[in-house]
């Protein structure tokens, strides 16, 4: 296949809604990048990151340097944390409006590219404040111009026009969608990401996979999904233990950014819904809970609940994790079964009651799904109904191992 011969070196302009650059050494394409903005009359730009990977894998000095050279004004806001809240966003617009940027830099995974993105659109709705954004008491029509500079191989953030935030006087951890979010130009540079912890590239991986096994069985569903859904799948596969191994291979890391952007394409195509709706409300209440690891505990459940509804099209995606499956709807638990043991097989065995929750929580979590916003719109696009109920029978799947 082709990801065994490519050239990762040879840094490639993918075209989608975002111009990515793809590729070991990508980030050199900084320059040209800060010379279009500064072509749109852009002298003044917010950068929106956090933790410390946007200086130890040198990105960092790549856009400072950049934007320096095109004489653009750079103002760091570096205080974004894992799911970050609409406070946050509050704040790095704050600062923003403060020092006249007219666009945004996010440098990072997906919560500094959210953030980053939702800043953007404060700076050009002044008057709102981002709970009004995550509400959807406002629906924004612009942003400033976005750039990403991307850190991790999960979320497919920096291609689409998807952002989350959570609200943290409500618990409600809602996801929103506008055209307006969707950047200009994004960098996916494998050298960026040899630095990821294991846990880290383990769960921004199964991110991916999540992506993807809903954007192909959703009622929204198209072939563009589908068929990107089965080559997410194909990769992660294949390279997530071969940059587990070596986390400085460069192959494995370029397979895994090319297989997170696809991913980030066919959701904002098929769209989403039961295992997001269902893992917004863990990290919501525990925001120290990796997204990606909420995701793979109710993962096999919600496999269990959407095969009998799609089959033929689960079966075919899902056969390098679940090799062996005919397209029979009898075969949901069969399927759910071998996914999660999958996980187990990359290093992600953990349940919910592994992290804390229990029986006690799960009338809490099935409210919170019903009343955060955007959710139950999620779940309105499962291929088959999910109530309250199936909700239910979800999440207490999800406390232990399958039998």
């Amino acid at each position: 296949m082709w990801d065994e011969t490519i050239n990762v070196h040879d840094v490639k302009e993918i075209r989608t809604k975002t111009t990515t650059y793809l590729g070991v050494g990508a980030i050199a394409k900084m320059p040209s990048i800060a010379n279009s903005l500064r072509a749109r009359g852009v002298n003044q730009v917010l950068c929106v990151t956090g933790g410390h990977s946007y200086r130890l894998t040198g990105a960092w000095d790549h856009v400072a340097s950049a934007c320096k050279a095109e004489g653009i004004g750079i103002t760091l806001y570096d205080k974004v944390t894992p799911n970050p809240t609409t406070d946050t966003v509050d704040e790095a617009a704050r600062l923003g409006r403060e020092t006249g940027a007219q666009a945004v830099i996010a440098i990072g995974g997906g919560s500094p590219i959210d953030a980053g993105k939702s800043a953007a659109v404060m700076l050009a709705n002044p008057g709102h404040t981002a709970e009004e954004l995550y509400t959807g008491a406002f629906v924004p029509e612009k942003a400033a111009p976005i750039v990403v500079v991307n850190l991790t191989h999960g979320t497919g953030s920096e291609v689409n026009r998807f952002a989350v935030a959570t609200i943290t006087s409500q618990n409600y951890k809602p996801a929103i969608a506008y055209d307006c979010l969707y950047p200009l130009f994004s960098i996916d540079d494998p050298g960026l990401m040899t630095k990821l912890s294991p846990a880290q590239t383990r769960f921004v991986s199964i991110d991916a996979v999540n992506h993807v096994v809903e954007a192909a069985t959703a009622l929204t569903a198209n072939p563009l999904s589908e068929l990107l859904a089965g080559e997410t799948i194909r990769l992660v596969a294949a390279w997530l233990p071969k940059a587990l191994a070596d986390p400085a291979d460069l192959r494995a890391r370029y397979c895994l950014a090319y297989a997170a952007m696809i991913a980030g394409t066919a959701f904002d195509n098929g769209m989403l819904h039961i295992t997001h709706a269902l893992e917004h409300p863990l990290s919501a209440v525990k925001p120290e809970l990796a997204h990606g690891l909420g995701l793979a505990m109710i993962l096999p459940a919600v496999v269990a609940e959407c095969y009998p509804a799609r089959p033929a099209t689960l079966s075919s995606i899902l056969a390098p994790l679940a090799p062996g499956l005919s397209g029979k709807p009898e075969e949901a638990q069969r399927a759910a079964k071998e996914v999660e043991q999958w996980l187990a097989s990359v290093g992600v065995a953990d349940k919910l009651a592994d992290q804390g929750f229990g029986e006690a929580d799960i009338e809490r979590l099935c409210d919170l799904v019903e009343q955060t916003p955007s959710l139950a719109s999620l779940l309105s696009l499962a291929p088959a109904p999910c109530p309250r109920e199936h909700v239910a029978a979800i999440y207490r799947a999800s406390l232990r191992p399958m039998r």
